[in-house]
């Protein structure tokens, strides 16, 4: 007979060693119980999936996404610009419309582009000047610019406001040892850095982990430690009920053996699993290039590894998913500031401001380049430094909030900003009137 889900279940995974085994396991509150017929995981199953991908470090935008066709931008960077596209030179900017281009260590995304799956939002970011990574993480994540008492993160409040019927324990997961800023809050959310460390194995010496954790609660004293050791367990039995490790990337997909790769690659397992996926978050580090940038020619330098990984995790991604699941998933790229638009002494570039965030399927209008970005002479630019921010992040979130996961009020995950269809780029056509 199958059972319900029950409506409010809490999961809040750490990190902790169990003999040979990683299990993501500390006390979560009552209670979990999991619906099943004839072998199989029956939860409900969101008609959107939004992935958020979170670049840490602040990625340079104006790399990534070069303004090729600026003067002041080359004069500005004589090593790091990237050079206008030419035919048959590997090395420069891969033409996007004329204006912008994207960096040659993004190639795997050129198609992407072309095709119509990809969007660029340009001269995005907080309207908070902090030049702090950590206050300026934590603004963008809690969306609240310049408030540090927000409770919770977006994504986490999107969850409360939209609440799910038999909604999956797997409804939100971050590919993260720790919950992220971003999914901390009253809504159920499971952190897991790697599925095969979530899992439990029956035989063999996994099997006597699965046994020894067993026996460890049910000698608690506490019914409630009793209780909470027993809903984990049936937390890691509905995975390997649905067995996402099973799949392997489809349609010839090769992912990065990188942290960000081995994360997408095991969302598209979950959602191939059917375990009720919403919203999926991961994060990548390492954008914090003062030195050795690299120049876009180069195939060393800490960003044209960074990009080339990232470019590559998302390429595969939407290769193993397949047009099919694309069209009702998102990834969303965000990073906390820009880079300066001059390079500095060492070969890098500083704290900046305004960035760009990748938009990747889920029906968004690509091949694009949004956003207002004005001409990088000295009168331009912010604090007489940086590209200004033009498009206030928020506004990114709302639309994709409204428009792809539809949630038609979304006044409560982001608190304090006065949604409004004008302020929308468009991304999944013009707003109604």
């Amino acid at each position: 007979m199958t059972q319900p889900i029950s409506r409010r279940h809490f999961v809040r995974f750490g990190a902790t060693a169990l003999g040979t085994t990683a299990l993501a396991l500390p006390l979560f509150e009552r209670w979990l119980q999991l619906r099943v017929n004839a072998g199989e995981v029956a939860v409900a199953q969101p008609r959107k999936r939004l992935v958020v991908i979170f670049q840490r470090g602040a990625m340079d935008g104006l790399s990534a996404v070069a303004p090729f066709a600026d003067e002041h931008y080359r004069r500005l960077r004589p090593l790091l610009a990237v050079a206008p596209p030419k035919r048959g030179d590997q090395t420069t900017a891969l033409d996007l419309d004329g204006r912008f281009g994207l960096n040659p260590h993004l190639a795997a995304l050129l198609p992407l582009f072309q095709s119509g799956a990809l969007a660029v939002i340009h001269g995005v970011g907080s309207p908070d000047g902090t030049r702090s990574h950590f206050d300026a993480q934590d603004y963008m994540e809690s969306a609240t610019p310049g408030r540090k008492s927000a409770p919770d993160g977006w994504v986490n409040r999107y969850l409360q406001a939209a609440p799910l019927k038999q909604a999956s324990p797997f409804r939100a997961v971050a590919l993260t040892q720790l919950t992220p800023r971003i999914m901390q809050g009253k809504a159920e959310v499971v952190a897991l850095a790697d599925l095969r460390e979530f899992r439990l194995r029956a035989g063999g010496a996994t099997g006597k982990v699965a046994a020894s954790f067993e026996e460890m609660y049910a000698q608690a004293a506490a019914d409630a430690l009793r209780g909470t050791g027993q809903d984990t367990l049936e937390a890691i039995r509905f995975l390997k009920r649905a067995d996402p490790l099973r799949f392997q990337p489809e349609n010839g997909a090769t992912y990065p053996n990188s942290p960000l790769g081995n994360a997408l690659r095991q969302v598209a397992q979950l959602v191939k699993a059917n375990v009720g996926l919403e919203v999926a978050f991961a994060d990548c580090g390492g954008w914090d290039t003062h030195a050795n940038q690299g120049a876009p020619g180069q195939a060393f330098g800490q960003l044209n590894r960074l990009l080339r990984d990232f470019g590559g995790a998302l390429a595969a991604f939407a290769q193993d998913m397949g047009p099919a699941r694309m069209r009702d998933t998102l990834v969303l790229t965000m990073t906390e500031f820009g880079r300066t638009v001059r390079q500095n002494g060492a070969g890098g570039t500083d704290h900046g401001r305004a960035s760009c965030m990748f938009v990747l399927g889920g029906g968004a209008r690509g091949g694009r380049v949004y956003g207002d970005v004005p001409s990088l002479a000295p009168s331009n630019l912010a604090d007489g430094r940086d590209l200004p921010v033009t498009t206030d992040f928020r506004a990114v979130l709302a639309e994709v909030i409204t428009r792809h996961l539809g949630l038609a009020d979304p006044s409560s995950v982001l608190p304090g900003y006065p949604v409004t269809a004008k302020s929308f780029a468009g991304l999944f056509g013009p707003s109604p009137a």
